[in-house]
């Protein structure tokens, strides 16, 4: 199967910079993504996933920036650490809110969660 690409293509009247012209097929890349994904019924998966993994993502930035051990985290959450393993591993998409809530606690910061 041949690949399409568009590389290096503009149109004839296409007065925008070189910069433009690039957020503008990012731009489009992205929202045809997001498109593909929603066809497929993934969007929300994938949604869900990728907020997963920066939550964790901002723990464990958190943990790092206080210096505070897994122990530690453990014992300021109420919890264990193989249950603070599975809130910090970014594969991991079985969290809840109360154990995020105690993360948050835990660092000195609140979870807010809305709506949209």
């Amino acid at each position: 199967m041949k690949r399409l690409s568009l590389a290096g293509f503009k149109a004839p009247n296409d007065t925008r910079t070189k910069k433009n012209r690039k957020e503008a097929k990012a731009s489009a890349l992205g929202s045809s993504f997001d498109a593909f994904l929603d066809e497929q019924g993934l969007y929300e998966e994938a949604t869900l996933a990728a907020t997963k993994r920066v939550l964790a993502e901002q723990i464990c930035q958190a943990m790092q920036e206080e210096q505070l051990t897994k122990t530690e985290m453990a014992r300021r959450m109420h919890t264990s650490r193989s249950a603070l393993e599975r809130l910090i591993d970014p594969d991991n998409e079985n969290v809840t809110l109360q154990t995020l809530d105690k993360a948050a606690k835990a660092i000195g910061r609140r979870l807010t969660v809305a709506l949209v």
